[in-house]
């Protein structure tokens, strides 16, 4: 696997608060090929026995949506140094697809998702937690633009999801996770401060880690 011992780094933080845009800043400081990226919503489970109806119905804001077991798995595959094949989800379907994305052991291990602290197991392979803390309202119209422009769905949809189970689950699960971080970082990607202090350290655990 080389001559480093990967440093597993997690990023919460609520819908649409900037976690995707941190997670590239990493990405081009520290340079991609040194990254093995595992984003959380990569892991929803399949549901092929339901109904397109029966899944568009289904809470995906709670954290038993999601296949947690199988992302441990794969980041202890990766810290064992053995490539491992990533799920990649349809979110118009709501279904997996049949292709991976295969990734291979890298020197930093980059794991995001709103609910990645809420689980003991996975939050205690990470090195270091991050959370990104934005305002709810700014929240809300990056998720009312993502997903009217990138996934197909109407106003009235994302508006009754929102109220429905994101707002609820976000109270309930994604801000109390708050309190495992690390280290939370205001208005997300674009505080350029934090994330020059969280690449710093980044780099520095990088060095600690390498192996004469």
């Amino acid at each position: 696997m080389g001559d480093y011992l990967p440093v597993v780094f997690g990023v919460a933080g609520g819908t649409a608060s900037g976690k995707t845009t941190v997670a590239r800043t990493i990405l081009e400081s520290v340079g991609a090929e040194q990254v093995a990226y595992f984003p959380h919503d990569a892991y929803y489970r399949d549901s092929p026995h339901l109904s397109f109806e029966e899944r568009s119905q289904q809470n995906y804001d709670h954290p038993n949506s999601l296949d947690n077991k199988l992302l441990i798995q794969h980041i202890q595959q990766i810290l064992a140094g053995q490539p491992v094949e990533v799920p990649v989800y349809d979110f118009t379907l709501h279904r997996r697809k049949k292709e991976t994305i295969l990734v291979e052991p890298c020197p930093i291990v980059l794991v995001e998702g709103i609910l990645i602290f809420t689980r003991r197991k996975l939050r205690d392979l990470m090195d270091i937690k991050i959370y990104v803390d934005t305002d709810a309202d700014i929240r809300f119209i990056r998720r009312l633009e993502r997903d009217m422009n990138e996934r197909n769905r109407s106003l009235e949809s994302v508006v009754a999801q929102y109220e429905a189970t994101v707002r609820p689950m976000h109270l309930k699960f994604v801000e109390p996770s708050k309190r495992y971080a690390d280290v939370i970082i205001p208005n997300g990607g674009r505080n350029q401060v934090a994330m020059e202090m969280v690449v710093s350290r980044l780099r520095e655990l990088l060095n600690t880690r390498s192996m004469p």
